[in-house]
């Protein structure tokens, strides 16, 4: 994967949620409230002389716009980019003539220029948001020169002098770009974070589904296979006593091939999942096979120790697990990472000390680039350097959605995740002997999972009422 897979200022796709009419509309008639009390209270306290009939001309044009909003659309609408744009325009010119009637930037209220860029910057994308930005900054220096002059009615020129105008002028410009690249931060983070929220939500509910389906099938096989082993054995002792009669033997054959072929169907079916109560809790070694089955004729050995032996040797002291849909689809995503990069062979090693459970996946690929570790398993994050396993245009393929899921999942089963390069360089060629491999420690990345409370491992209790009867889905 790349380096940078994450949001950058300049993503372009990034945006906020669509912004409600409403919002914009109560916003509008905030200003509106405020510039006619602002014109008011300069004319009438401060002896401001304002034109006032240019200035409720402006005013008036807000609060056209605002009706006609309402009258148009209804106020829980969600603006699109378009209608956003086109109302964050209007605000910035309203807001620019009235600052032109009113001293320009000697006006202190010119700060308020800044409240369109950031509006756009966190509710549309970048192009949208420049087309606010670049009007709203060269809009700066024509109000430092372009204005009618506050005066006061006995004459007076209210002003300040051109130096500290002029500062005025490049903190509001500094200001906006500062304001609006850490409004357009805040948003790129809680989009990513959305989308990937999102994903997430999306493989948990697929593989909540297939535990469904796979359940019933497991039960469904469970509880039919008793009779279906007795219509075998009495077609059977049936098929002996009318040995004579050949019309009665075919039909007698005929029921017992069927039966077989029904017992065959529902062991197919529970290959698919399984939340029968016999295997809500299932052996370690069990749950790693389940979640690195689809990966395990993907180009590279995944091999699977328990206490430093292999699976196949793990004697029946191994601990047993609370199976979890969260367990198994984060499993298969960290083992679908390694399988993804390792040259030849994928190591799962699993080993359970008092109340500590560990969990560790390992390659002999390239390993994690230095400069991310800190920052793996958050969304956008990519793993490997570039170049590695290319797609057709010479980038790797995957969004750093995969080591953010698996993380997310296991964290929900009380998990604690963590990213290492394994420091032992075998030597590849003495690899070769099966010992060799079967024995050797990952070299490449390492994703290493630990639960400290080990809450996720049955108690004997637990596994004690796994043995009860089947109990009935409540779908």
């Amino acid at each position: 994967m790349t380096q940078t897979g994450h949001h950058s200022f300049f993503d372009i796709r990034a945006r906020g949620d669509w912004v409600r009419l409403r919002t914009l509309i109560a916003l509008r008639w905030m200003a509106i409230t405020g510039q006619a009390s602002a014109v008011l209270l300069a004319t009438q306290v401060l002896d401001i002389d304002l034109p006032m009939a240019a200035s409720a001309v402006v005013i008036s044009a807000s609060v056209s716009f605002n009706i006609a909003a309402n009258i148009v659309h209804p106020a829980e609408k969600r603006l699109g980019e378009r209608g956003t744009l086109v109302s964050l325009l209007f605000d910035l010119v309203q807001l620019v003539i009235m600052l032109m009637l009113c001293g320009g930037l000697n006006n202190p209220f010119a700060m308020l220029i800044v409240g369109p860029v950031i509006i756009a910057a966190t509710a549309l994308r970048l192009r949208a948001t420049m087309i606010v930005a670049i009007p709203a900054l060269l809009s700066i220096p024509l109000l430092t020169f372009v204005h009618l002059p506050l005066r006061q009615f006995d004459g007076q020129v209210l002003t300040v002098p051109d130096l500290y105008l002029y500062g005025v002028a490049a903190s509001l410009i500094i200001g906006m770009l500062f304001v609006a690249l850490y409004a357009r931060r805040v948003t790129l983070e809680s989009f990513a974070m959305s989308q990937a929220l999102s994903a997430t939500q999306l493989a948990l509910a697929r593989e909540q589904r297939l535990a469904a389906i796979g359940g019933i099938a497991a039960a469904t096989a469970h509880e039919l296979g008793t009779p279906l082993a007795t219509i075998k054995l009495v077609a059977g002792e049936l098929t002996r006593e009318v040995a004579d009669n050949s019309e009665l033997a075919d039909d007698l054959a005929l029921i017992r091939s069927e039966a077989e072929r029904c017992g065959v169907i529902l062991k197919d079916l529970s290959q698919g999942g399984r939340d029968d109560s016999h295997v809500k809790l299932a052996p370690i070694s069990s749950v790693i096979e389940e979640a690195a089955r689809p990966h395990m004729n993907r180009g590279a050995d995944v091999i699977i120790r328990i206490d430093g032996r292999p699976a196949n040797e793990a004697d029946d002291t191994q601990p047993t697990l609370k199976r979890s849909p969260e367990l198994i689809h984060g499993l298969r995503n960290a083992i679908q990472n390694a399988v993804d990069f390792a040259e030849t062979t994928v190591w799962i090693d699993a080993e359970l000390n008092d109340s500590r459970l560990r969990i560790a996946v390992g390659d002999d690929g390239p390993g994690f680039s230095q400069e991310i570790l800190p920052r793996l398993g958050q969304p956008y994050i990519s793993t490997r350097a570039r170049g590695e396993r290319p797609s057709e245009d010479g980038e790797y393929e995957g969004m750093g959605l995969g080591l953010f899921i698996a993380r997310t999942l296991l964290e929900r089963t009380g998990a604690r995740l963590s990213f290492a390069n394994g420091s032992d360089r075998w030597n590849r060629a003495d690899a070769t002997h099966a010992i060799a491999v079967k024995d050797a420690r990952p070299p490449g990345a390492i994703i290493e999972m630990i639960w400290r409370d080990a809450g996720i491992v049955a108690s004997r209790d637990e596994m004690r009422s796994a043995l009860g009867p089947n109990q009935r889905f409540n779908m």
